[in-house]
């Protein structure tokens, strides 16, 4: 158990376990989250990651990817489509 005291303009110091097991440091952003009634401090960058990969879960599979090469191929594809765009207008 870590303990930290406010300041009258409401500010605290993470004590540095805490930082460490959070993966943060200096310039960093945390984020507060409301659970069950507590209140939860996390990583913000690594909270917005994990709701990405959730947001995308499946959607691999879903568009038919199943390798690393896949995807490469796909990203290949699409930027040879835009690249055609722009140069279709171009004539």
């Amino acid at each position: 158990m870590e303990l930290a005291k406010i300041t009258m303009r409401g500010q605290i110091t993470i004590p540095v376990e805490i930082r460490k097991k959070l993966g943060v440091k200096d310039g960093d952003k945390v984020i507060f989250l409301e659970e069950n009634g507590r209140i939860i401090m996390g990583n913000a960058a690594m909270i917005s990651l994990r709701e990405a990969q959730a947001a995308f879960a499946g959607e691999a599979e879903r568009m038919g990817l199943k390798t690393e090469q896949d995807v490469v191929d796909m990203v290949k594809e699409v930027r040879r489509e835009v690249w055609d765009e722009r140069h279709a207008h171009n004539d």
